[in-house]
């Protein structure tokens, strides 16, 4: 789990950076604000604007030590750019994200510790979280939504910081995927995201400073996906 900017400088969403490398359509910079994608939430969206023109961000690849900015046209990009990271897309991913964790905190609560099997964000205002819930009644699932908008209403901090790996381990439910173990920081650590007073995890994703500040969600599917797993989708509730 690295430590990225976006974590860091959440808000920084405009901001200047010099070339480091640059081929046609991707450019490593000295430094990105752009979350690069990962558990199931996808990069940034963003445009890069230099002396000689302007493209779009339409991913990011780790590669070679570098954190390589994909590029929408086959342009090569030099001097010091302005990269503009979309605020709405940000904001879309971060509600998305924060509502993933609190349908996963409340079923974890409900069903005795219900783990994590994948979870997934769209540009279209849904994601879906899977859960290893054999034998579980879909229509208690589908209860939840009730819940899960007081959650929102209660208008909850939400934090991040920074717990050594073995402490993680130790703390039932902090490590909340079934089959993946975050990996560490260079210094050991985790990043756990808390929703005071419900629920806290490691994850490293961007998110929401309270509940709060997210519209209201709807749960718009509940269904199996094999013995074991339920997939809950849900969508914002203006969208």
């Amino acid at each position: 789990m690295a430590a990225y900017l976006c974590h860091e400088a959440p808000d920084l969403l405009t901001y200047e950076a010099a070339v480091l490398e640059s081929h046609p359509g991707a450019v490593a910079l000295d430094r990105s604000a752009f979350y690069p994608g990962g558990g199931g939430q996808p990069a940034d969206q963003g445009i890069l604007a230099w002396q000689g023109g302007a493209v779009a961000v339409t991913g990011l690849e780790q590669k070679g030590g570098k954190l390589w900015h994909l590029l929408a046209e086959p342009v090569k990009v030099h001097g010091i750019v302005e990269a503009r990271i979309d605020p709405d897309f940000r904001f879309l991913m971060q509600q998305l994200h924060t509502g993933l964790h609190i349908v996963n905190a409340l079923a974890f609560k409900e069903f005795d510790g219900a783990l994590v099997t994948g979870a997934n964000m769209s540009a279209d205002g849904t994601a879906r979280i899977d859960l290893d819930l054999p034998g579980a009644d879909n229509q208690r699932l589908r209860d939840l939504e009730v819940v899960m908008n007081d959650v929102i209403d209660q208008d909850l901090p939400v934090r991040t910081f920074a717990m050594p790996l073995a402490e993680a381990a130790r703390e039932p439910g902090t490590l909340r995927s079934k089959a993946v173990t975050p990996p560490p920081q260079t210094d050991g650590s985790v990043r756990i995201v808390e929703i005071t007073g419900l629920d806290r995890q490691a994850c490293g994703g961007t998110h929401l400073t309270s509940t709060g500040e997210s519209r209201h969600l709807r749960i718009l599917k509940v269904e199996n996906k094999g013995r074991h797993n339920r997939r809950i989708k849900i969508g914002l509730a203006e969208l």
